[in-house]
């Protein structure tokens, strides 16, 4: 298995594995859209790694597109990180994030099973178990979205599901992930919001660059230690590793494989702010405001089954979290529009 079809590619998660696979030795093309990445990321995974991505403008939705792609290369794996992901958005605009996210899906779906391309990696999220009953959260917990973008995630879980039952020759891999943080160690990739960002670590790192005036935390009230919420904050190169695991798993596995990819450790919002402010130095103005639609209190999983089935795990703490975000930050004051 050496090449690779990575959807939305040129995104904060998606760079980020290229550069793990690419140093791993395998070959990959990329398909994006450019709706929220920049196609000067391409530029820097070729100086990260040396070697530049095949590269397609597109979108997963345009099936001539794909079918015309698949009929020129020939591919071993897909790994699909194309979609929409924020969600506060997805509250505003659910049609949006269901036609992208389900209809993109089901459009790479068909096309793949058009050349009998049965090994894909999908990116989902711990939103798919909504409101979790208890801590930590394992496989086994019950899903339920709270809002649209989980719900999107959810439904193409359950479709990859169906498909695993109906044709045993697939080989999935759906990767339950929870707080993508931090960047490449160089500085040279990172995450790169248009307009104001949705994430915590972007607005952290933005207003502590003077970019923003102050971060508005959302939510004081939480049953959580300090009333801010909390998540499993997990670096982005973490998980980019996660996912060269998963695809080396399904490679000798059929079937369906479900892991959530986290640390285990739960971090508040306030936490991470103050983690932030001490090890890089700068100070990071904030206010308290109201909760909002669509989250939860508190987040984090047992990460045990990645270990055992993947012999994965999260290694890189939250002081290298904010220390790369922010080397990121200081390095791109404007993201990839300036170095």
């Amino acid at each position: 298995m050496k090449n690779i079809f990575i959807t939305g590619g040129l995104g904060y998660i998606g760079s980020h594995t290229c550069v793990v696979l690419l140093e791993a030795g395998f070959q990959v093309s990329i398909i994006d859209n450019l709706c929220n990445s920049n196609p000067g990321v391409l530029d820097r995974i070729e100086c990260i790694t040396g070697v530049r991505p095949v590269f397609y403008r597109g979108d997963i939705r345009d099936r001539p597109l794909l079918d015309d792609i698949f009929s020129k290369q020939s591919f071993d794996a897909v790994i699909h990180f194309a979609g929409l992901k924020a969600v506060g958005e997805s509250v505003e605009k659910p049609v949006d994030y269901y036609d992208n996210n389900v209809n993109g899906s089901l459009s790479l779906f068909i096309a793949m099973k058009k050349v009998k391309l049965q090994t894909l990696v999908f990116s989902s999220s711990a939103t798919v178990y909504g409101d979790p009953h208890s801590l930590p959260i394992t496989e086994d917990f019950p899903c339920s979205a709270t809002n649209p973008y989980g719900g999107s995630k959810l439904m193409v879980e359950n479709i990859l599901s169906d498909l695993a039952v109906a044709e045993p020759g697939w080989s999935i891999g759906r990767l339950r992930y929870f707080n993508p943080v931090g960047a490449h160690a160089g500085g040279l990739i990172g995450e790169d919001p248009k307009g104001v960002p949705n994430n915590l670590m972007p607005y952290i790192a933005q207003v502590a660059s003077g970019r923003r005036n102050k971060l508005q935390v959302f939510g004081g009230d939480y049953p959580t230690p300090d009333g801010s919420g909390v998540r499993d904050y997990i670096h982005v190169m973490d998980l980019a590793e996660g996912h060269l695991a998963a695809l080396r798993y399904c490679q000798i596995n059929n079937g369906l494989l479900t892991v959530n990819l986290g640390t285990g450790q739960g971090i508040s919002v306030i936490q991470m702010i103050e983690t932030f402010e001490r090890v890089t130095g700068q100070k990071v103005a904030f206010e308290i405001v109201g909760r909002r639609p669509g989250d939860i209190a508190q987040c984090w999983t047992d990460p045990t089954l990645a270990k055992q089935l993947l012999g994965w795990s999260a290694g890189r703490s939250i002081e290298d979290m904010c220390t790369d975000a922010w080397r990121w930050q200081d390095l791109n004051p404007s993201g990839y529009d300036e170095g």
